[in-house]
């Protein structure tokens, strides 16, 4: 009999026990699609705002498709022949602390100083083999900064512009205490350098910054990244909250709330915008909206046929006209 009982209550208890191991599968459910979660919003991080360094600081790697070997060529050659001059290695600590690194060549004591910003997991001599000889060649000192995550800057997160701006600020205070509040400073960028330096121009930059260089600037870090993930075939209207939350969670910072065109309205400081007609990366018409946000300050150029960052090799003549009208423009 006492066995019997024993029995029926072990099979009496069995149902309960299956439900509290069932209880605690269900508790795993959550916890998986929390991992599962976590784990693609670090891949958006990796996939956006990730700066890897294996490749990137490769200078003869050109993500951008050139037309032709011979301008491939060409290319090449500039970027050999800068990487071939003399030149000083400098630093400054960013807003965040961060070492940021750049190269000063010098050409002579008290010339004009060119400070130029390279674009998204770009490298200085690739981006600017073209802008940096037509500075060099005016007989300006040319310091070419190596943004934050790039390079020998520390750092593995790209803000778009974000951070980046302060880091630019911080450049242009460093050249006018380093040579001197006399010395006059032409601002440069390209792609996400362009973006940057223009996000720069409304934070106050020194008085001896005399203008400013922007080749294919794009309006947003938003608009850009929505843009590029439309393009590579990404829902990003259903991604892009956890876009937000990648740059926040992982490479804290808060996407939003930085616009070049909303900066350039107030900028004191004389635009000249260069753009190429063919740009597929960054459309022509971010840098129409740009200019039309301040026209008496902006001067936008546009280059028929050309691409991404590709103004300078489609027609460097007119490239280089434009820059020493612009210089004389503005004094330098």
């Amino acid at each position: 009999m006492n066995e019997t009982r024993a029995g029926s209550n072990a099979e009496a208890h069995e149902p309960e026990m299956m439900h509290l191991k069932n209880r605690k599968k269900l508790w795993l459910i959550p916890a998986a699609a929390a991992g599962t979660g976590a784990g693609s919003v670090y891949w958006i991080y990796r996939y956006i705002f990730h700066s890897p360094r294996k490749n990137q600081d490769d200078d003869h790697d050109l993500p951008i498709p050139i037309p032709t070997q011979e301008q491939r060529d060409r290319c090449i050659s500039l970027i050999d022949a800068l990487n071939a001059k003399p030149y000083e290695r400098v630093s400054i600590l960013s807003h965040d602390g961060l070492r940021l690194s750049g190269r000063y060549y010098h050409t002579a004591d008290g010339a004009p100083l060119a400070i130029l910003c390279h674009g998204y997991r770009g490298t200085p001599s690739r981006d600017f083999c073209g802008g940096a000889n037509i500075c060099l060649s005016r007989g300006f000192n040319v310091l070419m900064i190596e943004e934050r995550a790039h390079c020998s800057s520390e750092g593995h997160t790209i803000s778009f512009g974000i951070n980046e701006r302060y880091d630019v600020l911080n450049w242009t205070r460093y050249a006018a205490e380093r040579f001197g509040p006399d010395t006059k400073i032409l601002l440069g960028g390209i792609s996400m350098g362009a973006a940057t330096v223009l996000m720069a121009s409304e934070l106050g930059l020194p008085q001896n910054v005399c203008g400013i260089l922007a080749d294919c600037p794009y309006t947003t870090p938003e608009e850009i990244i929505t843009l590029t993930g439309k393009k590579l075939k990404f829902p990003m209207e259903a991604l892009f909250p956890f876009v937000r939350l990648a740059a926040k969670l992982f490479g804290g910072f808060t996407l939003g709330g930085v616009n070049a065109a909303s900066a350039v309205r107030h900028t004191k400081v004389p635009v000249l915008l260069i753009h190429g007609e063919a740009d597929e990366l960054v459309p022509c018409r971010m840098g129409r909206e740009i200019a039309a946000a301040n026209p008496a300050m902006v001067d936008l150029q546009t280059f028929p046929g050309a691409g991404h960052g590709l103004s300078y090799l489609t027609d460097t003549a007119r490239y280089t006209a434009l820059i020493d009208a612009f210089c004389k423009k503005i004094g330098m």
